[in-house]
């Protein structure tokens, strides 16, 4: 439905999309009906005609970012695990979690429990404190109170206080960490990719066990990860520029 609606220039009425369709008019006024009240599709008051609103233009360019993103962060992720021997996880948020879009693991390293597309809490991770630190402080209450902050172990962060003085923390210092929040005996060091416009986009991180990762002596491995995370801003902004002046993006 959407693709032939797309496909006309002026849209189309309801009776054209059903002749087209050949499906029953009922379920055809209720997909319009659902497409419209979701803000996909919009109708003419004059016309009665329905067109395609700029919501799935937006959807468009956020799919072409998330593209753009995995492609240009690959070989930085692949760099950053042979240079430290851990996992390398990058990750976007969605709605109240942060959603795993990359992962490399190190041949023979130790075994962390995550895959491409696992949702994870915000509140202890490395990567959800990245991506939630710069929001503003209303929308960060908002997201603790719809989604709570489970806890899944005695170091996991249980309260919204202790919450914000952390993600004060990640944002002082640039990066953060899960000392093992969310599984015991696994560390994470996170750190966030900002857009040119200053917004958190993406946050990449490393894990691996408490003996690996010593919180007390990583100066050398925050740095990796802060600069791993900056190389992918970089190469995505330049990336996403050189698409839209190519005419690629449309």
């Amino acid at each position: 439905m959407l693709e032939i609606i797309a496909r006309s220039k002026n849209g189309l009425t309801f009776s054209q999309v059903a002749k087209a369709l050949n499906y029953p008019a009922s379920s055809i006024h209720c997909l319009l009906l659902t497409f419209e009240r979701q803000g996909y599709l919009c109708r003419s008051e004059i016309t009665g005609r329905y067109m395609c609103s700029m919501k799935l233009v937006r959807i468009a360019s956020m799919a072409l970012d998330g593209v753009i993103l995995r492609e240009r962060a690959s070989p930085l992720l692949r760099d950053l695990c042979a240079s430290t021997g851990l996992t390398v996880h990058l990750a976007v948020r969605e709605r109240n979690e942060a959603m795993v879009i990359a992962k490399v693991s190190s041949m023979g390293g130790q075994n962390i429990a995550t895959w491409i597309g696992k949702r994870i809490d915000v509140h202890c991770t490395s990567l959800g404190k990245c991506l939630i630190a710069y929001l503003p402080e209303d929308e960060i209450d908002e997201l603790t109170r719809k989604h709570g902050l489970l806890r899944h172990n005695e170091n996991t962060i249980s309260s919204p206080k202790k919450l914000k003085q952390e993600l004060e923390k990640t944002r002082t210092l640039g990066y953060a960490i899960d000392n093992q929040e969310e599984e015991i005996g696994v560390c994470c060091l996170g750190a966030p990719v900002f857009s040119p416009d200053g917004a958190v986009v993406a946050a990449v991180s490393v894990s691996g066990t408490d003996s690996q990762i010593d919180f007390d002596n990583c100066e050398a491995l925050i740095e990796a990860v802060r600069q791993t995370a900056k190389a992918i801003a970089e190469s995505v902004s330049t990336s996403i520029g050189e698409t839209f002046l190519s005419g690629e993006a449309k």
